[in-house]
């Protein structure tokens, strides 16, 4: 294990992560000037992450000092280390700005002091960067805007992943950049990629941030009176698979145009971006055809019919607190919303579904597990690993009555062979382990007075697969705030585990992968 060599390229992510501030600390520097340093605290946001920064900058210049003459290559198991410490590093970097401002001002009356816990806020830096979602704040208005730009910002650097991002930007890492970039992609997909993995990730953040550019005109034209601030940091959240929200009632908060507009690039980051490739490539056909694509869409109209055929004409709440009698279109945008921003794992929400009937919920939950397409900005189990899961239960079903009959389990033209059988079965067995796992972690950091069972366990796999909103008490309109550090620091290791699909992290605490043979 090239030990050095692992600590310099960490140090260089650090820099790259101390970079990626400038954005927020010029937002905060322009809000100090402006009408908005009315929120309290403004003007602390600006001392925040210009120390975070500095911080940053030292910790990574001292970690490339450490590492420097540390030879070897990025292989298989430093790409694992370096993977799964960048995202822990990272999200200690990336709360610091919340915890400095929270340390440099006094928290007025009436403020959300969440902040003032360091493991608050790396649980909002860890879910931002995985693109989980969940939120330790109440009241997101009171905290000055450059910190929710910045937590908005986070969910865009994860949506492909901080390590792609490092990738694309770093051409020194040779080989060891395709190792590093097959770790951290998300999904068993190989649609769309190059001979060239820098090529293919710089692809894919052009791809990224087109969809990126899109989505912000499109808010902007369908609703004028929104403010920047809102479009880009929704437009961040949504195509991130996210669901930070800039107001308490998250997307219930808009009308229905955005709501619409919203819905669409949810899909659409929750398809697989090598498609994108495809198309822009211009093999419409195979793209087309793309037998995941397809039980995606199929899916997510089967859930949308059945949860609005369920809701139609029951009374709940959305998540602005009016209680209404839902009918006709309404119903329809709401289970939409909710069975698209469930599926993608984005995590935003328009209705308190904790109301919804039995089987409206139980379609949701189902939707947890599954996810978005492989080699999207989604989380779960994927689209792809549940296709081939059904189709090799199928040829085993019909072993049984067919013995002698070997059906071969393809995807399109593709042949999954029998290691990608074992890999994809592996890995829903993992997710079950993990989510049973976490639930009863959680049940135990937490006193039973505090935490019911459906709590612990959408709250575990609301983290695990990235998706942020759960049932009962980390509802559509509640939030993680109340849980204590134990279980916070819990899920902040499950969203880092789903997010870098279970292996990344789990290979880390085996004690042969330690070993030189």
């Amino acid at each position: 294990m090239h030990f050095r060599f692992v600590i310099r390229q960490l140090g260089l992510l650090l820099l790259v992560l101390s970079l990626a501030m400038v954005f927020a600390t010029a937002w905060a520097i322009y809000d100090a000037r402006s009408d908005h340093s009315d929120i309290a605290g403004t003007a602390e946001a600006v001392r925040a992450f210009l120390w975070s920064m500095g911080i940053g900058v030292a910790g990574g210049a001292a970690l490339i000092a450490v590492g420097r003459g540390g030879g070897g290559q990025l292989g298989r198991r430093e790409a694992l280390l370096l993977v799964a410490l960048s995202w822990f590093v990272g999200a200690g970097l990336a709360a610091m700005p919340f915890r400095l401002w929270a340390g440099f001002h006094t928290i007025s009356d009436g403020q959300d002091a969440a902040f003032g816990s360091f493991v608050n806020c790396y649980f909002e830096a860890m879910s931002g960067l995985t693109t989980t979602g969940a939120t330790v704040l109440a009241d997101i208005p009171t905290i000055p805007r450059a910190l929710i730009f910045w937590r908005a910002f986070t969910h865009w650097l994860g949506g492909l992943g901080i390590v792609v991002l490092f990738v694309a930007v770093l051409p020194l890492l040779g080989v060891g950049g395709k190792r590093l970039f097959k770790v951290e992609a998300t999904g068993p997909s190989t649609e769309g990629v190059t001979p060239r993995i820098q090529e293919t990730a710089r692809l894919l953040w052009f791809i990224y941030l087109g969809l990126t550019a899109l989505e912000i005109v499109l808010l902007r034209v369908v609703d004028h009176t929104l403010t920047w601030f809102e479009v880009i940091t929704h437009t961040f959240a949504t195509l991130a698979t996210g669901g930070f929200s800039t107001m308490n009632a998250s997307a219930g908060g808009f009308g229905p145009g955005v709501q619409w507009v919203l819905i669409l690039f949810m899909l659409l980051a929750g398809v697989n971006f090598g498609i994108y490739h495809q198309i822009i490539s211009g093999k419409w056909k195979p793209a087309l055809r793309n037998t995941e694509l397809r039980a995606y869409l199929l899916i997510l109209l089967v859930a949308a019919v059945f949860v609005a055929w369920n809701i139609h004409g029951t009374w709940y709440d959305d998540t602005t607190g009016a209680s209404t009698e839902h009918t006709g279109l309404g119903a329809v945008r709401d289970a939409v919303f909710q069975v698209v921003s469930i599926q993608t794992t984005t995590g935003f929400c328009t209705a308190n579904f904790d109301q919804w009937n039995f089987f409206a919920k139980a379609i949701l939950i189902v939707l947890m597990f599954i996810g978005g397409c492989g080699g999207s900005t989604g989380g779960g189990i994927k689209v792809i690993r549940i296709v081939v899961a059904v189709k090799v239960m199928l040829a085993e079903l019909e072993r049984a009555f067919r013995p002698n009959v070997v059906r071969p389990v393809r995807i399109g033209s593709t042949m999954v062979d029998d290691q990608q059988r074992l890999g994809i079965l592996a890995y829903i067995l993992g997710i079950i382990v993990l989510f049973v796992i976490g639930t009863l972690l959680l049940m135990g950091t937490e006193s039973s007075s505090e935490i019911d069972s459906i709590t612990a366990m959408t709250a575990a796999v609301a983290t695990l697969n990235n998706i942020g909103p759960g049932l009962a008490r980390v509802g559509a309109v509640e939030n993680y705030a109340w849980f204590s550090d134990a279980g916070k620091l819990v899920m902040c290791v499950l969203m880092a585990v789903g997010r870098l699909e279970i292996f990344a992290i789990v290979v880390i605490f085996i004690p042969r992968f330690w070993r030189t043979h």
